[in-house]
Formats: C-alpha cells, structure tokens, sequence
C-alpha cells in the first residue's frame, strides 16, 4: 500500500498524512455495532469472544465481536455452528430497541457535519462533506472529528473511509476496520484497488467469482485489463460493464439524504414446530410489542399491519391489512395481527415462523389522533409510552404484559431470535 492510502489511526502517525484532496465522500461504519453498543453495560467482557443473536436451535448470529469473528464466527451464521467453532464464547440476547437508540444518536453527531447523509444500516451511512470543508477543514480532518465524537458522546468506535467515491469510500472502511480511519487519495485508486480480489468489487458474488476465476481473472487489477466487450461477452453487458467501470475505480452514485424505512418487523423462529394457536397468539403479542417500541423509537407510525407464517414445509404466506389511520401502538399491531392469523386458517398447523410487520410508514407526530381498541381513559399511548421509559431505563424484559410472563415456564419453542430493521 503506497503511502497515499497509509492507514489513520489515533496517536502520532509515520511519513506525510495522505493527500485527501478531492475526497469529499466518507463511509462510517460503527465497529461490531451490536456487541460494542452491549459492552457498554457488561465492560467486564471486553477482550473475549462476544457473540449477539438468537440462543436456540434455530437461532442465528446478529453480530460477533472481533475476538468470535477469530474462530471463524459471523452475522447470519446458524448460531449452533458458531457455538461449534466458538465454544467459550458469551451469547446476549439482541435489543434492538436499544441499537436504534444509539444509532439515532450516532446520525445526529453526522448531520450536525453535513446534512448529505446517507443511512446504509443502524451502524453504516455515506457522507458528502464537500459543502462542510470550510468550516470544519479537510475530509480527513473531518473524518477525525466524528470518530471522536462517536467514541466520547457514544462509547464506541467507528472506522472511515475516506476517497473520492461510495465504492471506494466503503472499502477503505473496510480495510481499517476496527477504529481505523482510511484515505484513498484520488490519484492513488488505482493502486489500492488492482491488488485486492475481485470479490471486493460490488456485483461479485460465488456464482461471478467462479466465472471469473474460470476465466483466471483472480484481482481487479486482472480483470481491469480486459476489454469492455470482453467482460461483457462472458457476464453480460450490465454486470461486464459495472465491474469494468469498478476494477477503475469510476463510481458516479451521489450520496442521497435519508431515506425514510419503509417498514418495521421482527420474526420468531422457534426452536420446534409449533401448532399450538395459544403460543402463536403470545408470540405475535411479543413480537408486536417490540415492533411498537421500534416505531416509537423511530417516531414513525404506519398504516399496514402484516404478519409472515412460515409452515414445517417452509411454504410461507402472508397476509395484511391497511388500517384507517397510522398506529405506533402495540395493542393496536397485536390485535390485527391476531386477526389476520385466524384469517389465514393456519390455527391448528405446525408453523416454524411467524413475523409481525409495519408498512406505510410517516411521522408519528404527523398522524391523526387515534382511539386504540378497548382504550381506558389513560389511553394506551400513555401505558406504552411510559414502559418504552422503564425499558430505556431497566431492559425491555423489566415491563411486559402478563401474558409474556408465563411463557419462561411454557417451553414453547421460541429461539430468540429475530430480524427486521
């Protein structure tokens, strides 16, 4: 690596810094999000394998720290496997509601930088901080500056990419990862990219990667020599034109300001077949009270109810409603996803997934006031608004309705769990 793209990380560094000039696009990318953001409660596990996902059977892997990813351990690995290759490894239950907790925080410390913005994840977002460098100085400087904001505002590290592009951006973070922060000088794409592999380009999954290793094109500087027609010719002219322009370094996408979520869901995959329409019931009541803690979190409310049922056979149907105005409610999720469970004549068959999900979403502030079934004069938003306290507070497990309490008892099968953004 030449010194143009020399890694950045705190403390005094060797040679001249890298020329950043013409590099106005970062990657962010949060370091093992999930575990760092659970370290932060359990400090006393630092430094040893920590792995976040579901714990049962069927459970897979949310996130590994560093130490696990050593054993081979990663996210959507089937958590039985990673057990296998990671035996002494602490395994946490996931706590979404927390992640977006920190995450929204993290988001703000970058708009307060720039308000191009592009959220990719909970934990990863592209910046353009063309329109910041009077104020705040040169990218990498600015790049610096978030790091440190995210490690004393938030308590855990970040790695950036700092270059000329979105692509090249997000593989520098890559590159430096963990807490590293990466330049890849404008004039120097070249030598940074053409000895990587070409599964690091976009585009290049096993399938490709077979086509083109069959071709003996191992590195993008290998693949980059070939003709335009020629890529074209063996892959298609879309995917040979994309990765031609790539292997150069030519990536024209702009970063797009946020964009709003579409929907919000969690699944439960149970560790057996369950057929038992009581436990499913519970389930969805689960399930819906984390979607609600979500949509809350989020300040959005969404018009749509729909809920996944995946049979013993993995034949998965959904089914949805469109309600008459936006909810955030739990209640209100729980009781039509009830109803769209019984209209789906699934009650006495052996489901191994069920899903709750919110579609159609808009701010919650901007919705019509909305009486929730069966609302006492308090009001439901109260209730649950004052348990998303008690749960900032506490842990989402410290307040539930009473019908979650008996399921430690119920062994009904549920793994922990879960996915949906």
């Amino acid at each position: 690596m030449s010194r143009k793209q020399q890694l950045h990380r705190p403390g005094p560094q060797p040679g001249p810094p890298a020329d950043d000039t013409g590099c106005p696009i970062l990657h962010v990318d949060m370091d093992a999000f999930f575990v760092s953001v659970e370290l932060l409660e359990r400090p006393e596990l630092r430094g040893r394998p920590v792995i976040v996902g579901g714990v049962g059977g069927r459970g897979v892997v949310s996130a590994a720290s560093y130490e696990a990813r050593r054993y081979g351990v990663h996210s959507a690995m089937p958590m039985t496997r990673a057990r296998r290759l990671c035996p002494q490894a602490v395994v946490l239950p996931p706590r979404h509601e927390k992640y977006s907790r920190v995450s929204a925080a993290v988001f703000e410390i970058f708009r307060t930088v720039t308000p191009l913005v592009e959220p990719l994840s909970l934990d990863e977002a592209f910046l353009d901080v063309g329109g910041a460098l009077r104020r705040l100085g040169r990218p990498a400087e600015i790049a610096r500056q978030i790091r440190a904001q995210v490690r004393d505002q938030q308590g855990i590290t970040c790695s950036v990419g700092v270059a000329a592009n979105k692509f090249v951006a997000k593989l520098a973070s890559t590159h430096c990862k963990p807490d590293g922060l990466l330049v890849v000088a404008a004039d120097g794409v070249q030598d940074f990219l053409h000895p990587l592999p070409v599964a690091a380009l976009w585009g290049v999954g096993e399938r490709t990667e077979q086509a083109l290793t069959r071709l003996g094109l191992r590195t993008v500087g290998q693949l980059a020599q070939v003709p335009l027609g020629t890529l074209q010719r063996e892959l298609g002219n879309a995917l040979g034109a994309h990765l031609h322009d790539l292997s150069w370094g030519r990536d024209p996408r702009e970063v797009v300001p946020h964009t709003p979520d579409k929907s919000i869901g969690a699944e439960e995959t149970f560790d057996h077949d369950i057929d038992d329409p009581e436990t499913i019931r519970r389930e969805l009541l689960r399930l819906a009270e984390k979607v609600g803690a979500r949509l809350r979190a989020s300040g959005n409310a969404g018009r749509t109810v729909s809920v996944k049922l995946r049979m013993a056979d993995f034949k998965t149907i959904t089914r949805s409603r469109t309600l008459r105005e936006p909810t955030d409610l739990a209640r209100v999720i729980y009781v039509t996803a009830c109803e769209l469970y019984e209209a789906a004549g699934l009650e006495r068959v052996r489901l191994r997934l069920v899903g709750v999900r919110v579609e159609n979403l808009g701010p919650a502030d901007e919705a019509p006031r909305q009486l929730a079934f069966d609302e006492p004069e308090s009001g439901w938003r109260e209730a649950e608004r004052a348990m998303d306290q008690v749960a900032n507070r506490f842990g989402r497990g410290m307040v539930r309705p009473a019908a979650l309490v008996r399921r430690a008892d119920d062994g009904d099968g549920r793994d922990g769990g879960e996915t949906g953004r």
